[in-house]
């Protein structure tokens, strides 16, 4: 047996994981920059006062650095601006993470605010599939449409290719329901993204890809 101490050989170091996305129609102009391990600065401007307050709460609680521009057809509503950011983010992150090598995969958070509580569950699987239950007391808050919550969070598993679940336990501000589930939401990215010091260059899959 041999005296000598067994030494941990360090991990080879992770590749920033940080990306740029644009995207155009006819609709939308929409610019998103990210970085995965940020410190949760965001520059945001999409017209939409509230949506950007709920932006904000992805980079400040995800600790994801976070920049958006866009320039939507406001003057209809705000749902293809909402949606093809959702869409667009979704398409940044998952062009950040890569391959995915020693992520922790899963992440869930709940987040209370006063008298609303929501739940979010995120899985990197894949497969893009989304399962919502948020019974918004209001059908606005501002000039943001309570529905197009959804709208986001479908383009952004879509394209973000996550499995997301998402419950609004309890609630009856419809201002408290939406920033308790964009909370959880960052909550349980973060965690998902995280870097497993245990699993560093290993595809967290029994497959051996995600």
């Amino acid at each position: 047996m041999s005296n000598y101490p067994l030494t941990e050989v360090p991990a080879a170091p992770v590749p920033p994981r940080i990306a740029e996305v644009s995207r155009n129609t006819a609709e939308t102009r929409i610019r998103v920059k990210v970085n995965l391990d940020g410190t949760g600065k965001s520059r945001l401007s999409t017209g939409i006062g509230f949506f950007d307050h709920m932006l904000d709460q992805i980079a400040r609680h995800g600790l994801i650095d976070l920049d958006i521009e866009a320039d939507g057809d406001l003057h209809i509503d705000g749902h293809h601006t909402v949606e093809d950011v959702g869409i667009t983010l979704g398409q940044a992150l998952h062009q950040a993470i890569g391959d995915k090598k020693g992520i922790r995969r899963y992440g869930h958070a709940y987040v209370p605010l006063d008298e609303a509580l929501s739940r979010v569950v995120v899985d990197f699987s894949g497969r893009p599939g989304l399962v919502m239950n948020v019974p918004f007391k209001s059908g606005a808050i501002g000039s943001f449409d309570t529905q197009l919550t959804h709208e986001f969070f479908q383009g952004f598993v879509n394209h973000a290719f996550v499995t997301l679940h998402i419950d609004n336990l309890k609630g009856e501000n419809a201002h408290h329901q939406a920033e308790s589930v964009f909370k959880a939401f960052a909550r349980a990215l973060r965690s998902a993204l995280e870097i497993d010091p245990r699993t560093v260059g290993t595809i967290p899959s029994t497959k051996g890809s995600l």
